[in-house]
């Protein structure tokens, strides 16, 4: 009897996916690499990835990649396929192409994405375009910003007594879908974080109420994670599309939850709360 490893299931994905052989003279394309930037600091890469950077012959590039990310592929040639809400984006098919294309052009091939592929990252429509043109793949995980958030304020997700469900979501419904049938999901989890949400503040403050979350409770808004610029802004649902009126052009991060009310409470400058986290934490 065959076991998994017989069949194959728990190869790499990119030995599962080489390309189809015609013959003997046959080139195989190139491998893509679909690799996690990070929620922006440099610093904050993967080892693989920045090895996957300096060796690469081409990097396809969301728009949210830090010019110091790029920096560190300056012999590849740079491509920018970024998607940015409510601005000029590059379609997800041209894109998909674009990578099919550029494998069978180059050896290593990275595709550049902000965060974690996997998480909101259209990750899986170019496995999927990629495996049925028979080129490798591979994912590299990245940082996702979440996590730097989380890093940021210096609060933790979860808490025991407090929080034991982390929910992550995006606003954006698809053709045909009902608004707001996120927030069910959302009113379900102790703690939510809500990506590609700073522009629909007002929507996800009203979805939320609506959903049964209670008018009150704490929430953080995190702009440009991680980064020099970043903005740490706490609130509540209801005050949610007054809050959004502090911040600037970066991504943001909707987090809310009970875990997040020593924040929201403390009324604390954005720039002191991983230190007053600290403190209050040391003090208890």
């Amino acid at each position: 009897m065959n076991t998994p490893s017989d069949t194959g299931l728990l190869r790499p994905l990119a030995s599962r996916l080489s390309a189809p052989s015609t013959g003997n003279n046959a080139i195989k394309p190139g491998t893509v690499y679909l690799v996690g930037a990070g929620p922006g600091a440099a610093d904050l890469l993967t080892l693989r990835a920045a090895r996957l950077l300096a060796r690469a012959d081409i990097v396809l590039h969301d728009a949210l990649v830090q010019p110091e990310v790029l920096a560190m592929a300056p012999q590849a040639r740079l491509v920018p396929v970024g998607k940015r809400c409510g601005r000029l984006s590059t379609a997800q098919h041209f894109i998909n192409k674009q990578l099919v294309d550029a494998a069978h052009h180059h050896s290593c091939v990275v595709r550049l994405k902000g965060g974690d592929p996997m998480l909101f990252g259209r990750a899986q429509e170019e496995i999927s375009a990629l495996m049925a043109a028979g080129v490798p793949v591979e994912i590299v995980p990245g940082v996702s910003a979440a996590f730097a958030a989380s890093a940021a304020i210096g609060q933790s997700m979860s808490l025991r007594g407090v929080s034991r469900s982390v929910v992550f979501l995006t606003p954006a419904v698809g053709q045909g879908e009902t608004p707001h049938v996120w927030a069910r999901a959302a009113a379900a989890a102790d703690t939510v974080v809500l990506y590609m949400a700073g522009r629909q503040a007002k929507d996800i403050s009203e979805g939320l109420m609506a959903a049964g979350v209670p008018a009150s409770r704490p929430v953080m808004l995190v702009e440009s994670a991680s980064l020099p610029g970043q903005r740490l802004v706490p609130t509540s649902v209801a005050a949610l599309p007054q809050a959004t009126a502090a911040l600037g052009d970066g991504p943001c991060l909707i987090l809310v939850g009970e875990v997040y009310a020593g924040l929201v409470d403390l009324a604390i400058d954005a720039a002191d709360a991983p230190a007053a986290t600290l403190a209050r934490m040391a003090a208890g």
